[in-house]
């Protein structure tokens, strides 16, 4: 690749999407998941819907780490702040999530709590190394991309014995969740939708490898095609699916070659099994409990954990009846499928996940799809 334009350029678009025509077969349906949220987003700016065959169906997933982390986790994370006087720091999009009792960390924030946003885990850790009186806790979040810098934040600290910094780990874990999604009678009984494959995560991949979707692709014979973030990515993910299905095969591909490999990056996984350990179980947004599908620290990383440092328990807090994340991030529902979609709930005052994050469905739906899917009135209104 030398631009970025050479995947998005329009007729080469059109080329696949005639492709894509002939070998839809008219007699059936396909049904794709794309797992990540930059997945969602591409499909919603670049209109890769509408080049689709009719028989062909996207299904968003929980591919954002800000939508699936559960109210109860942020309610963690503003304890530490207005109760524990902790400097929190985090990533932007954290901030704006509603938690419970109207809250959010940003509105902890206006009620004194010292939270602040940053850019990365080291910006954390340099906010400790310059307030050695007070507690540092960084709010670390995010799939496998984001685990290795928030592993070798903990590790640094270890080596310099910072005693005032301390990690809230919700790091979770692709391959869990898509088997969950997959297996778990938890899960269909909230409701699911048939999948006939996925579009594998991009950024994910390139820490994990291609390698971690096999034993599933396999097992559930569902195939896979790992897809940058492009829309020529994308569409062209989705004609490797199509083939798929219609040769009978099950296997996991990669469409993201330039990127991503078989076995992933390992000095990053190196540091990651070093520094953590699988949770037994861990919430997730409307999936409810996955199976190790979570990190922790190890034990020789104890007193870097806040949960413990700070004896933190966790309880679990039901999401706003009026906001249907919960069903979107299992593809079950549409965003415009939300009474409260676009209305009371926007990027400027989101009641649910969905919505805070640009990687989310809501977010990536109102900015570039809403208008072709929401009826004129309901618009006006």
């Amino acid at each position: 690749m030398k631009y970025i334009d050479e995947f998005r350029d329009g007729a080469i678009a059109r080329k696949i999407a005639d492709r894509l025509a002939q070998e839809a077969l008219p007699g059936r349906r396909y049904s794709f998941m794309e797992f990540c949220g930059g997945h969602t987003h591409a499909i919603s700016r670049y209109g890769v819907v509408g080049l689709l065959p009719a028989n062909v169906t996207m299904v968003h997933g929980p591919g954002c780490p800000v939508c699936v982390l559960p109210i109860g986790r942020i309610d963690m994370a503003i304890a530490l702040a207005l109760e524990h006087g902790a400097i929190v720091c985090t990533y932007g999009d954290t901030m704006r999530v509603p938690a419970s009792g109207g809250l959010s960390l940003v509105r902890a924030k206006a009620r004194g709590g010292d939270i602040r946003m940053v850019y990365s885990a080291a910006d954390a850790l340099a906010i400790a190394r310059t307030n050695p009186q007070r507690e540092v806790v960084f709010f670390a979040i995010g799939f496998e991309t984001t685990t290795p810098p928030t592993a070798l934040v903990v590790r640094d600290a270890a080596r310099e014995g910072l005693s005032n910094f301390s990690v809230l780990c919700c790091h979770v874990l692709t391959p869990a969740a898509i088997t969950h999604i997959l297996q778990s009678p938890e899960v269909r009984q909230y409701g699911t939708v048939p999948i006939d494959g996925f579009v594998g995560p991009a950024h994910v991949s390139i820490v994990i490898g291609s390698a971690p979707y096999e034993g599933f692709a396999q097992a559930y014979a569902k195939p896979v095609v790992i897809a940058g973030f492009e829309p020529l990515d994308v569409m062209q993910a989705v004609l490797m699916l199509v083939r798929q299905v219609n040769e009978g095969r099950a296997v996991v591909e990669n469409e993201f070659t330039r990127a991503v490999t078989r076995s992933g990056n390992a000095n990053a996984q190196a540091l990651m099994d070093e520094v953590f350990e699988l949770r037994e179980s861990f919430e997730w947004r409307g999936l409810g409990e996955v199976p190790a599908s979570a990190l922790r620290l190890q034990p020789r990383y104890a007193a870097f954990d806040a949960e413990q440092r700070f004896g933190l328990g966790y309880k679990s807090v039901a999401d706003n009846k009026a906001c249907e994340c919960g069903a979107i991030l299992r593809g079950v529902k549409k965003p415009q499928d939300c009474k409260i979609f676009g209305t009371v709930c926007t990027p400027e005052n989101p009641v649910g996940s969905c919505m805070v994050s640009s990687e989310g469905a809501c977010a990536a739906h109102y900015s570039y799809g809403r208008f072709k899917d929401i009826p004129v009135v309901a618009e006006v209104v």
